[in-house]
């Protein structure tokens, strides 16, 4: 490639960088834990850790397709991944799920792909690492959707970017069960879904908490769903005695009753 054909991809993805920074009502709002951070795009470098050259041009393209129509702000930040409010072109809100590409934490996370007879095919390199994740929760979301377990619907995927219901009114996330009032009824209703991702989805949660749980007017939804494995990987036992434990934990210091975790793990295994 000549010094040319770079400057023309630079001018391009600089055109670009524009557009999509207009499209999405001329500025983006990024959160984390530690506060705000800078909005922008700057040519070529990984802004805040989400938005990169190729997650820009995804952005774009999904944009360009009317998959979305824009993107509000950051509504959540974590280790691997930062969560928008989007815009469909019906007005109707979605969460936009963008998984760092930048970061390494993905290499902590094979545990949950290698085994998984689903995924047997892992090529090298984060950024593979990175998609495969994105597929496979978006492939785990799917068919929980299907099994009728209350998570957010599925709607889109490309790359790195994953499109779902948005669960919470006004562009604000639902309160999750950490934030929450909790009583025997939210009890029963998460290992209910527990047992149902089992059963009907084949599912293990896997990373099953607190933190990764909805509580909304019309129930419990579960969410974060990328370190679900199916049944046949060779630690979803082990995973599945987890989750158990720690929602179990969970209620018990919030003065709920709770059953023995032992007993429940081996009448879902039956």
């Amino acid at each position: 490639m000549n010094s040319d054909d770079i400057m023309s991809d630079d001018l391009l993805f600089d055109d670009l960088s524009r557009k999509i920074e207009s499209k999405i009502d001329k500025k983006l709002i990024f959160k984390s834990k530690r506060g705000g951070l800078k909005d922008g795009f700057k040519k070529g470098k990984v802004i805040n850790e989400v938005l990169d050259k190729p997650t820009v041009m995804t952005l774009y393209k999904m944009i360009t397709d009317h998959i979305i129509s824009y993107v509000n702000g950051a509504i959540s930040a974590g280790k691997e991944s930062v969560v928008f409010w989007g815009v469909e072109n019906n007005d109707v809100n979605v969460a936009l799920k963008i998984y760092l590409v930048s970061t390494s934490n993905f290499k902590k996370r094979e545990p949950y792909i290698l085994g998984d007879p689903r995924f047997s095919h892992i090529k090298k390199g984060t950024k593979n690492l990175v998609h495969l994740w994105a597929r496979k929760e978006f492939r785990n979301l799917t068919q929980c959707y299907e099994a009728g377990i209350p998570v957010p619907r599925p709607l889109h995927l490309t790359k790195n970017v994953l499109v779902m219901e948005f669960i919470g009114q006004g562009g604000a996330p639902a309160k999750s069960l950490l934030t929450s009032e909790v009583d025997e009824g939210d009890y029963f209703q998460a290992i209910s879904i527990i047992k149902d991702l089992y059963h009907k989805a084949k599912l293990v949660h896997g990373d099953y908490s607190e933190y990764n749980i909805f509580k909304t007017d019309s129930g419990l939804v579960v969410f974060d769903l990328g370190s679900g494995v199916d049944l046949r990987h060779p630690n979803a036992q082990e995973f599945l005695k987890r989750d158990i434990n720690n929602i179990t934990k969970f209620f018990h210091k919030r003065g709920v009753s709770v059953e023995d975790p032992d007993e429940l793990f081996e009448e879902i295994i039956k």
